[in-house]
């Protein structure tokens, strides 16, 4: 490793206990005579130095204005003749500290307008950022979000899906646009967001795409899908993960009996619905159905269809163990995350441009998919595994013809009770026997 033996003049040092322009100074001069030293080691001789293991010969300085944390530093750059010297404190063309450039962007990603960091900028380090050289300086996030955008996925037995609108400016007008979103939960229980597209609208075409990318990056295992009862969304799942339930968003549901229902009826009637959403499995689901609809049959039959009409969508979950009712029957979680997002594009309302848009709200949601990924365990999971086993089990032993005397097992029905993997055909028993649900 290179040392360097750095001077300081006698005016810098009592300078640097009066403020900031003192550290200006001395970092200015350090910096200057590491470039110094650099060219020196680059070219293998002194100035003047007449040596055989000189490789090139200095052709003067220019001049160059560096933002830093401390301030604007004036750097003399020492050139070559040869013109192959490039010094290493920063990269070629970057005219900003790279610490000052991630302060800038976590500055932006937090909600700050880009109008706002201008005038924070200027006045901490007395350079003048303006908002279209903000917004450049953000560019260095795209790498980052389109790794994060295209890594690949696995197994998530539950996914949620939502989207929201945001304006984007395009061919010199304001356009608006859907943000489609999608968490997973993975076989662990741990959250994640699975990944997001910009598209023109909420379509069935843009979530059959979008679906069919996270299929693409390996999504499988999807068990249960939960979103409201948009129409293109709804055709897009069934198409994508055939095989997979879906339930419907009890909390848009309620807001759809809301509108059917006589204000008058509304606080009775939405007592007894919840207590059909809200019950514990599918038999006391369709029991309470019956009873609600027997009461409410005269009083608000429009309300009472939509009930009848959509039983089998908002109690899919009911299929589920209990435990999982209250985090999968709605979209909630989804919905606070959209309110994250809304928080931040409140402060911006107009995108410039489609990459602007990307390459911000994809800043946004990565960081908040490590957020999750790192926390605590949004739901145990060895009870839906079992649950899953059971099932397994169930089906194979039926598919074998399997028979069951005076309450034992015969040894027929424990050899099929195994479920048997792909390719090898080695047995998978409990939370392995689970991976092998329907591919989205």
């Amino acid at each position: 490793m290179a040392q360097f033996e750095v001077t300081i003049d006698d005016d810098t040092l009592p300078g640097l206990f009066a403020g900031d322009a003192g550290i200006k100074k001395l970092v200015e001069q350090v910096l200057n005579q590491v470039l110094a030293l650099q060219v020196t080691q680059a070219l293998q001789a002194e100035p003047g130095q007449r040596t055989p293991q000189r490789v090139g010969y200095r052709n003067g300085y220019r001049d160059r204005e560096m933002q830093t944390r401390v301030g604007t530093l004036t750097l003399r750059v020492p050139r070559t003749r040869e013109g192959e010297f490039s010094p290493e404190l920063w990269e070629r063309y970057q005219r900003s500290e790279q610490a000052f450039v991630l302060a800038l962007c976590e500055m932006v990603l937090m909600g700050v307008s880009t109008r706002k960091v201008e005038a924070v900028t200027e006045q901490l380090c007395g350079a003048h950022f303006g908002k279209s050289l903000v917004s450049k300086l953000c560019g260095a996030l795209d790498p980052l979000v389109d790794a994060w955008r295209n890594r690949p996925l696995g197994c998530f037995p539950f996914v949620l899906v939502d989207a929201l609108v945001v304006k984007v400016r395009e061919d010199k007008r304001v356009r608006s646009c859907a943000l489609l979103v999608a968490s997973g939960v993975d076989p662990d229980g741990v959250r994640h967001l699975l990944g997001f597209d910009l598209a023109d609208a909420e379509s069935e075409a843009s979530w059959q795409r979008f679906f069919t990318g996270l299929g693409e990056r390996g999504l499988a295992g999807v068990d249960l899908v939960v979103s409201d009862d948009h129409a293109g969304l709804v055709k897009a799942i069934q198409t994508c993960f055939a095989g997979a339930g879906w339930q419907r968003c009890q909390a848009h549901f309620i807001r759809n009996l809301s509108d059917a229902c006589p204000k008058a009826q509304w606080e009775a009637f939405l007592a007894s619905a919840k207590q059909v959403l809200w019950a514990p499995d599918p038999a006391s689901a369709r029991l309470r159905l019956r009873e609600t609809c027997q009461a409410f049959e005269g009083r608000c039959s429009k309300a009472v269809s939509l009930l009848e009409e959509s039983f089998e969508d908002v109690t899919a979950v009911l299929g589920l163990p209990v435990k999982y009712h209250r985090l999968l029957r709605t979209t909630n979680s989804m919905e606070r995350l959209n309110g994250e997002v809304r928080r931040r594009d409140r402060v911006i309302r107009i995108y410039p441009n489609r990459a602007s848009c990307e390459r911000l709200l994809g800043a946004l949601l990565m960081e908040m998919d490590e957020s999750m990924s790192s926390g605590k365990v949004y739901m145990g999971m060895r009870e839906y595994w079992d649950w899953r086993a059971g099932r397994q089990g169930e089906s194979v032993a039926q598919a074998a013809g399997v028979v069951k005397s005076e309450g034992v097992a015969t040894a027929q029905s424990v050899a099929a009770a195994e479920c048997v993997g792909p390719g090898d055909g080695s047995p998978l028993k409990g939370r392995e026997a689970g991976v092998l649900l329907s591919v989205g």
